[in-house]
């Protein structure tokens, strides 16, 4: 067994991980990234490219079979999904090779291995082909080993009948019917993929709506158009087991006491996530792990053993890729020495469901919870032109603004490009701006940006497009 000596060591490749890495050797910190997997996890592989690669093939089926008012007839679609497997498995391979590049190229040493702590300041790497262990001592260790679905009684993944969301983006075929468990994000945009090429979706979720962590305003228009494509949402039910039945599965839900017994091809169960930290040993090492699972971690990524640091899902909510890729350059930049905290004010979220969904900062009653009185901004997309003209208006933009100063809270988007869109709402959010900064600057036209100004000039009353209800 030989041992290695590193300056730092960086456990998992995903965006906790690959980010740190690059990180480091840009700021000429000798280090190693160490992945059992291929580069790039969870997201990369099998979660946020994949299922956005899929999510466009639909669209645009979609889109296609409803473009009758624009003077374009379509035959039904043909949808080859070994093709579209074979498209969506290009787009993650030439990413991998890229990732591992970028990290070699940085003249950080990479290794594919399974890490185990053996001390505070010492990995054990085991490797898949039999290779004789080594022994990595480090005097920083970054861990970013990322998040697995949570599994839930009764229905145990086979990769057949119940699936994972991994699963269910390996899909070799358009299934007839899909049940899925959860309206959360992952659930419902995995379901609205398939529905939009002919799966009859049915979505199980145990609160009363769909989205329950969001704004109820944006999670109405999803299950509208889910309805619309008719599909069929059940809140308030528990999905309490299951038996194959005539080539099907059967799932039993508990809707306030009466059983419904629901008959689909495929059960996707997407009720959220869990860290990865079993395995690693992290008692030998002395960190600190909660009652979930998860490593707590200071503003400097720093877990309770000084020179152990925790970037991405590991860490707790929100378990987003752009968030850990932050992380992941905090803990790089401090090991190098550099006097940087993770300070940031505002994490935005996106749901790539039909419509889009996106938020940054603080919903209303987020604000009003934390004492500000506020003004509430709110443009339509049915009054904009631009998304008149690719016939996609449903949603609106939603700005928050505190009514003493009219600084910017919180921002929510449902509509056409909503994950683009937010972008400029976290920029305001994190430099401090008011709703005129938004609303004086001048917005090209037509685009779908100019909702975000008309929203932030109505929180003031000075709207041009939209009625205001007063001058403020």
């Amino acid at each position: 067994m030989a041992t290695i000596k590193k300056t730092a060591l960086v456990i998992g490749a995903g965006t906790g991980g690959y980010p740190c890495a690059i990180r480091l050797g840009q700021l000429g910190v000798d280090a190693m990234l160490v992945e059992k997997a291929q580069p790039g996890g969870v997201c990369l592989n099998i979660g946020c490219i994949p299922s956005k690669a899929l999510i466009s093939a639909t669209k645009l089926a979609h889109k296609a079979q409803h473009a009758e008012k624009m003077g374009l007839s379509f035959g039904p679609p043909t949808i080859d999904m070994g093709t579209m497997q074979e498209w969506k498995g290009g787009i993650v391979r030439k990413l991998t090779s890229g990732v591992q590049g970028l990290v070699k190229g940085n003249g950080t040493e990479y290794r594919q291995a399974t890490a185990k702590f053996l001390g505070p300041k010492k990995v054990e790497l085991s490797y898949a082909d039999g290779s004789p262990s080594d022994v990595v001592e480090a005097e920083h260790i970054v861990v970013a080993t990322g998040s697995v679905p949570i599994q839930i009684p009764g229905f145990a993944y086979d990769g057949t009948r119940i699936l994972d969301s991994t699963g269910a983006l390996d899909l070799d075929h358009v299934p007839e019917s899909m049940v899925v468990i959860g309206g959360g994000y992952i659930g419902l945009e995995l379901g609205q993929t398939f529905q939009r090429v002919g799966t009859k979706l049915t979505v199980v979720e145990g609160l009363e709506r769909i989205l329950p962590s969001m704004d109820k305003d944006l999670g109405q228009l999803v299950a509208k158009q889910i309805k619309a494509d008719g599909g069929e949402i059940i809140t308030g039910g528990k999905a309490t087991g299951w038996s194959e039945k005539d080539g099907k599965a059967v799932v039993s839900v508990d809707v306030g006491g009466k059983i419904r017994e629901i008959a689909a091809e495929v059960v996707l169960v997407a009720v959220g996530r869990r860290p990865v930290t079993q395995g690693l040993d992290l008692d030998k090492a002395g960190v600190r792990v909660d009652d979930k699972g998860f490593i707590p971690v200071d503003e400097r990524q720093q877990t309770n053993v000084p020179g152990i640091y925790a970037c991405g899902d590991v860490v707790g909510q929100p378990m987003l890729a752009h968030k850990a890729s932050h992380e992941s350059e905090v803990a790089a930049e401090v090991i190098a020495g550099k006097k940087t905290i993770n300070d940031a004010r505002v994490i935005p979220a996106v749901v790539f469901t039909e419509p889009e969904i996106a938020t940054a900062g603080l919903s209303k009653d987020e604000a009003e919870a934390k004492g500000h009185e506020v003004h509430v901004g709110k443009f339509p997309f049915a009054a904009l032109g631009r998304a008149m003209a690719i016939d996609e208006t449903a949603g609106f933009v939603k700005v928050i603004i505190d009514a003493k100063d009219e600084r910017v809270l919180g921002v929510s988007i449902v509509g056409p490009e909503a994950s683009d869109l937010i972008s400029e709402a976290a920029l305001a959010i994190e430099m401090g701006a008011y709703a005129p900064d938004i609303g004086l600057t001048i917005h090209p036209h037509p685009t779908l940006g100019e909702a975000v100004m008309e929203a932030a000039k109505h929180a003031v009353g000075e709207a041009i497009h939209i009625q205001n209800p007063r001058k403020r």
